[in-house]
């Protein structure tokens, strides 16, 4: 009967929430939101993919004047270039219009600048000139180095290949780093879209007087474990939905889009990392859940509950704070500490777990600190929900509260 009654309230909390037009313009504004930028970016790049091949087949005329010896006059040439014949007067022939750029080229590049003068064609536009001193410096030198390899060496156009070592194996770097965070990302995401309807879903039958029917068919703890299972599905749902406009962004648009290449083939998804991963976010999803339900229950109103609904939610953040300690010294005091507080240890201990700092013993302390806080916090929800639903105009008194049977 009880396993029946939870079924028919996670069934009716999720459906209650999906089916509101309000969730859904909550939820599909921000992929409607990144797919307008998108478009916006896609537009912008073959623009200005169009305006830079226009560019590559037009020269830029100018003169120069070439006191190092670097420049080689075939390329200058090639690029628009015609030795300046009268240098004295460059400048003002620029300044007067008569010219339209003159680059000279000191004798040690190294030490003096090259002095770039050149017509106004607007704030974006003018850097041109800029570039296109560069690029003759650079291509004469390939020129007189005159080999590939050479040219390649002083550009540092060459790849390398490293392999790092931990406990006498290959250590895999970032790409085991990036999938026990994504855990860490993910509980970000749920905790931040679901906070207010954690906090709602003890709140809107206080606010809609039906509490006290609801309690007559229904157990407490049935009631606000339906209502926890179904936010953790709703969450599920607005993840995917959210996540669907940068999958497909990347998999078909990331040229267009300038998204950066990630090679997803070399990442590792290590046993131990990604349950260490899952089970605090697990965790960590029923501790917040179980505060903030069990904030809702005390609180008369949602404006009531604002209160103290900012401070739990700032919690969440203060770990970034000493994100630095967390990646170079993890064994610090400060790190330790907020390893094993409560409301600091999802987010820390995840960042840890991900970066290879978190040892096993540790690991195991904190998964179980939270489930056991996360159930401590669920059974006082249902307490005070079980005394406070009916406190429909004052908050809950905490100590009435805990002084009844439960």
């Amino acid at each position: 009967m009880a396993r029946r009654n939870l079924g028919t309230v996670v069934k009716f909390e999720f459906t209650r929430t999906i089916k509101k037009r309000r969730f859904w313009i909550a939820t599909l504004a921000i992929p409607v939101l990144l797919g307008i930028v998108f478009a916006l970016v896609f537009i912008s790049n073959s623009a200005t993919a169009t305006r830079s091949d226009e560019q590559k087949n037009q020269t830029l005329a100018f003169t120069y004047t070439d006191t190092s010896g670097i420049i080689d006059p075939k390329v200058a040439t090639a690029m628009g270039g015609v030795p300046e014949q009268n240098p004295g007067t460059a400048a003002q022939r620029v300044k007067g219009g008569e010219l339209n750029a003159w680059f000279s080229f000191p004798a040690d590049i190294t030490k003096e600048p090259v002095l770039v003068y050149g017509a106004d064609q607007g704030i974006f536009k003018n850097g041109t000139y800029e570039a296109v001193a560069t690029e003759l410096v650079v291509r004469s030198a390939q020129e007189k180095v005159g080999s590939a390899e050479l040219t390649a060496a002083v550009q540092g156009n060459f790849r390398t290949e490293s392999q790092t070592f931990k406990d006498g194996e290959p250590s895999g770097g970032l790409a085991t780093v990036v999938p026990p965070l994504l855990f860490l990302v993910l509980f970000y995401v749920v905790i931040i879209l679901l906070a207010n309807q954690m906090l709602a879903s003890t709140l809107e039958e206080k606010e809609n007087r039906v509490t006290e029917m609801i309690l007559t068919t229904l157990n407490p703890t049935t009631l606000v474990v339906g209502k926890v299972i179904s936010l953790f599905l709703v969450g599920a749902v607005q993840a995917l939905v959210f996540a669907t406009p940068m999958v497909l962004g990347y998999l078909f648009f990331r040229e267009q889009l300038n998204m950066p290449n990630f090679d997803l083939s070399t990442l590792q998804f290590q046993f131990l990392p990604m349950l260490t991963g899952a089970l605090m976010f697990i965790g960590g999803f029923i501790l917040f859940t179980g505060v903030l339900v069990g904030i809702g229950a005390v609180m008369p109103t949602a404006k009531d509950a604002s209160t103290v609904f900012a401070p739990v939610m700032i919690m969440m953040f203060i770990p970034f704070y000493i994100v630095t300690l967390v990646v170079s010294d993890p064994g610090s005091l400060i790190v330790e500490i907020f390893t094993f507080f409560p409301f600091t240890a999802p987010i820390t201990a995840m960042l840890r777990n991900a970066f290879g700092s978190l040892p096993g013993w540790q690991a195991g302390i904190v998964i179980a600190e939270l489930f056991i806080f996360g159930a401590l916090a669920l059974r006082i929800a249902v307490h005070l929900f079980r005394y406070g639903s009916i406190e429909y105009s004052r908050k809950l008194s905490l100590r009435t509260a805990f002084a009844r049977k439960g």
